[in-house]
């Protein structure tokens, strides 16, 4: 046994010495890791390659970063009702982001990468579900929908099959070809259907939401990405003639032969295109890919080699089209490229594969959450289900009350009472778009339930949220903390600020100056107008500005010549224009009229000093503060660990 003891009590000191090697310092008895700090210099940090000088400048600051928010904490400023308000504000904003599965989604962004730069092209046949469709009903499509699959195991053609039995109603014209497609074009499902299919051969019969389908892959082919164009959409009103039809074919011909010769595409859009949505934009159609639009139409688009080809008129189903290539993006296949992954993050977000990573995510929260299912009596459990969902009164049964437990998690007891209000709740919904079955609707409750209470508990399970969260909280108390301490008192205190200021006049100079005013006119002729009016009589202008819509900005003051924005080699004198400085984000003019000059340095009076003194006194106050801190939470720096980050 002795041994053993030595031996558990090696591991221990082992284990308590990895875990003091890895705090970097401590502020009384509060140990800081490597790990936060590494975080929040990460967070912070350029791009250039950190040394030991750069680690240890930031130290300095994260050790006073760390004592202020304690003092923070010491007054219970955490316990202010603004600040939980907007610490509650901010959690529920940032944990819809992490109400995911991160690995599920890693994989599917993966994925969606690697199906990016390949689009399939398929045949389909399809029998249709209604919405709440009974036994019989399910039966039959059933039956329809092997028959097909049996027809074709046995070799009858595809196309043929389709004609006859698909309930898609293109597939009589189309034999089922719907095209090719590519990611995001289908259904998540539907779309893992087609890419799973091996080329050249067809599906066994899947159902989906809306009913059963087969695909057979037709072929495949490099992806062609995604386009961007211009239209004009000469359109067929509803039961358009023949003669209707020539009469835009040849209005078509002549817009085209126009175009040719250099006509405007964007004023022939404006004029003649029937497109309600594109035609005020030049007749510009938002990006699309494969699968978007008609095959004739997408056909089209990509057949444009370069940027500003157009194409000759052509026809689909809504008219004839006269198209524009504006610019097209190819697949970009690296799923290591933070741009390209998180675009693909978005349109993950907004499909619904969202509801497999919900899925995944509900699984993990069973096992991470520590949920308890109660022995219930599945049957009476149901009775009083039927009696709530059909408004009537809910039967007591011995074996169930309103407070029975039917599961549970760490500090929370989900009870019948539950269950029924949640039923009450969805009642008129479940009505209106069909019921589930019993064990469907109890299945959803609990893992509606199961996600809240991950939501509500969401800091203990997701480290990444835990420490977004605390960085909210400790910011918001440095601001609280800082407002109270440094900055309120620093502008109030007029003794100690003229004190200061006494005690230290030498530190505050007027360098070369001049009283000044300085303008921001919106443009050429505002800005020549007002240099008009100032040559005349400069002591009007605060009534310029006053009168001119927003169209001047004016100050005055006196200023150090440094500060007042001119051209290069400005010579300054009394009563100079200066020359206009153009800003190039709006095109405004901005110049000054001097007024006065102070050529040789003088000392600055308290009032003109002011805004130098506070800023000083504040740092002073800050000074004497962080060390009446250090005193109260005497720092500690792992000398070890802090060079180890450089190493």
């Amino acid at each position: 046994m002795e041994p053993l003891k030595k031996l558990l009590a090696s591991l221990f000191l082992f284990a308590t010495i990895t875990v003091q090697s890895q705090t970097i310092f401590t502020y009384g008895n509060k140990p800081v890791s490597k790990e936060e700090f590494l975080k929040a210099y990460n967070k912070n940090a350029t791009e250039t390659k950190p040394d030991a000088k750069a680690y240890r400048e930031y130290l300095d600051l994260y050790i006073r970063f760390k004592l202020k928010v304690q003092a923070a904490l010491d007054s219970r400023l955490d316990t202010l009702p603004s600040q939980k308000s907007e610490l509650r504000s901010f959690r529920s904003q940032v944990a819809s982001a992490y109400m995911n599965d991160e690995e599920s989604v890693n994989k599917m962004i993966d994925e969606a990468i690697q199906r990016s730069g390949t689009e399939v092209r398929l045949s389909h046949i399809f029998v249709q579900l209604p919405m709440g469709a009974s036994e019989e009903q399910v039966k039959k499509a059933q039956e329809k929908i092997n028959l097909a699959y049996s027809r074709l195991q046995k070799g009858e053609d595809f196309g043929k099959l389709a004609a006859e039995l698909s309930e898609d109603p293109s597939a009589v014209n189309n034999k089922g070809n719907i095209g090719y497609i590519t990611v995001f074009t289908l259904p998540y499902d539907l779309e893992n259907l087609a890419y799973s299919t091996p080329l050249g051969k067809f599906s066994a019969p899947y159902k989906s939401k809306i009913g059963y389908h087969i695909f057979k892959k037709e072929a495949e082919r490099k992806a062609l990405g995604k386009i961007r164009v211009a239209q004009v959409l000469l359109a067929f009103p509803p039961d358009v003639t023949p003669a209707k039809k020539q009469q835009l074919a040849q209005l078509a011909d002549s817009l085209y032969k126009a175009l040719q010769k250099g006509a405007d595409f964007k004023q022939i859009a404006l004029q003649f295109s029937n497109d309600n949505i594109s035609y005020q934009n030049g007749g510009e159609l938002m990006e699309f890919g494969i699968g978007k639009y008609e095959a004739d139409f997408e056909n089209a688009a990509f057949a444009l080699a370069n940027d500003g080809d157009i194409s000759a008129p052509f026809t689909t189903s809504y008219g004839y089209h006269i198209l524009k290539r504006l610019q097209v993006k190819t697949p970009n296949p690296d799923k290591n490229d933070k741009a390209n992954r998180e675009e693909m993050r978005q349109l993950i977000s907004q499909n619904d594969r969202m509801e497999v990573a919900k899925k995944n995510l509900v699984k993990k929260v069973f096992q991470q959450t520590g949920y308890k299912k109660m022995p219930v009596n599945e049957k009476s459990l149901f009775r009083i289900t039927d009696s709530v969902m059909e408004s009537k009164k809910t039967p007591a049964l011995p074996d169930l009350k309103s407070n029975t437990v039917l599961f549970s998690f760490p500090g929370q007891n989900i009870r019948l009472q539950d269950w029924i209000n949640y039923l009450e709740a969805s009642r008129a919904v479940q009505q209106a778009q069909g019921r589930k079955p019993n064990r469907e609707l109890f299945d959803l409750f609990v893992e509606t339930t199961a996600l809240e209470y991950y939501r509500d508990h969401l800091e203990q399970y997701n480290k990444e949220f835990a420490y977004q969260l605390k960085e909210f909280r400790e910011g918001n108390l440095l601001f609280e903390i800082m407002q109270r301490k440094i900055w309120d008192r620093a502008s109030a205190d007029t003794a100690g600020l003229k004190a200061y200021y006494n005690s230290r006049k030498n530190n505050y100079w007027w360098e070369a100056s001049a009283d000044a005013l300085i303008f921001t006119a919106s443009n050429d002729s505002v800005a020549n107008a007002l240099k008009e009016n100032l040559e005349k009589d400069y002591k009007n202008w605060r009534q310029w500005v006053d009168n001119s819509n927003g169209a001047i900005l004016g100050d005055s003051g006196r200023f150090e010549l440094g500060q007042i924005p001119v051209v290069e080699r400005t010579a300054f004198s009394e009563k100079l224009i200066t020359a206009p400085v153009k800003n190039e984000t709006d095109n405004s003019l901005t110049f000054a009229y001097i007024i006065k000059m102070y050529n040789n340095r003088e000392p600055r009076s308290f009032n003109d000093a002011r805004g130098f003194v506070i800023n000083d006194y504040q740092g002073y106050l800050e000074e004497k503060w962080i060390a009446e801190l250090k005193k109260k939470y005497p720092v500690k720096v792992n000398e070890a660990v802090l060079k180890s980050l450089a190493d």
